[in-house]
Protein backbone atom coordinates (compact mmCIF):
# COMPACT_ATOMS: atom_id res chain seq x y z
CA UNK A 1 0.00 0.00 0.00
CA UNK A 2 1.34 3.31 -0.68
CA UNK A 3 0.85 6.58 1.13
CA UNK A 4 -1.02 8.91 -1.42
CA UNK A 5 -0.54 12.21 0.29
CA UNK A 6 2.75 11.79 -1.41
CA UNK A 7 2.21 10.64 -4.78
CA UNK A 8 1.72 13.01 -7.94
CA UNK A 9 -1.19 13.14 -10.41
CA UNK A 10 0.53 11.12 -12.89
CA UNK A 11 1.91 8.38 -10.42
CA UNK A 12 -1.54 7.97 -8.98
CA UNK A 13 -3.25 7.31 -12.43
CA UNK A 14 -0.68 4.81 -13.37
CA UNK A 15 -1.05 3.37 -9.94
CA UNK A 16 -5.09 3.00 -10.34
CA UNK A 17 -4.36 1.75 -13.90
CA UNK A 18 -2.30 -1.24 -13.06
CA UNK A 19 -4.74 -1.70 -9.91
CA UNK A 20 -7.53 -1.89 -12.95
CA UNK A 21 -4.93 -4.38 -14.93
CA UNK A 22 -4.86 -6.86 -12.12
CA UNK A 23 -8.77 -7.05 -11.07
CA UNK A 24 -9.58 -7.29 -15.08
CA UNK A 25 -6.79 -10.07 -15.22
CA UNK A 26 -7.76 -11.99 -12.20
CA UNK A 27 -11.01 -12.54 -13.99
CA UNK A 28 -10.08 -13.59 -17.28
CA UNK A 29 -10.96 -10.59 -18.83
CA UNK A 30 -10.72 -8.63 -22.20
CA UNK A 31 -10.67 -4.96 -22.28
CA UNK A 32 -13.08 -5.08 -24.25
CA UNK A 33 -15.18 -7.69 -21.76
CA UNK A 34 -14.61 -4.80 -18.93
CA UNK A 35 -15.59 -2.54 -21.54
CA UNK A 36 -18.84 -4.18 -21.97
CA UNK A 37 -19.79 -5.01 -18.41
CA UNK A 38 -19.06 -1.50 -17.52
CA UNK A 39 -20.97 0.54 -20.25
CA UNK A 40 -17.96 1.44 -21.44
CA UNK A 41 -16.09 1.60 -24.93
CA UNK A 42 -12.92 -0.21 -24.96
CA UNK A 43 -10.43 2.51 -25.89
CA UNK A 44 -11.84 4.31 -22.86
CA UNK A 45 -11.05 1.28 -20.60
CA UNK A 46 -7.34 1.18 -22.55
CA UNK A 47 -7.03 5.09 -21.74
CA UNK A 48 -7.62 4.00 -18.41
CA UNK A 49 -5.39 1.47 -17.63
CA UNK A 50 -2.70 3.38 -18.96
CA UNK A 51 -2.88 6.26 -16.96
CA UNK A 52 -4.07 8.50 -19.70
CA UNK A 53 -7.33 10.10 -18.28
CA UNK A 54 -8.37 11.43 -14.96
CA UNK A 55 -11.59 9.02 -14.12
CA UNK A 56 -14.62 10.35 -12.44
CA UNK A 57 -15.71 8.53 -9.14
CA UNK A 58 -18.19 7.17 -10.58
CA UNK A 59 -16.58 5.81 -13.81
CA UNK A 60 -14.50 4.08 -11.01
CA UNK A 61 -17.75 3.22 -9.44
CA UNK A 62 -19.02 1.82 -12.46
CA UNK A 63 -15.84 -0.22 -13.17
CA UNK A 64 -15.71 -1.57 -9.66
CA UNK A 65 -19.18 -2.85 -10.23
CA UNK A 66 -18.38 -4.56 -13.35
CA UNK A 67 -15.31 -6.60 -11.44
CA UNK A 68 -17.64 -6.79 -8.99
CA UNK A 69 -15.51 -5.36 -6.27
CA UNK A 70 -15.80 -2.61 -3.52
CA UNK A 71 -14.77 0.76 -4.97
CA UNK A 72 -12.69 0.79 -1.52
CA UNK A 73 -10.72 -2.23 -3.39
CA UNK A 74 -10.27 -0.97 -6.67
CA UNK A 75 -8.43 2.21 -5.11
CA UNK A 76 -6.80 0.60 -2.66
CA UNK A 77 -3.03 0.10 -3.62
Amino acid sequence: MIDICFVDKEQLKKKLGQRIIELRSQKSWSQSDLARASSKDRQAIEKLENGKVNPTIYSLLEIAKALEVPLKKLVDF
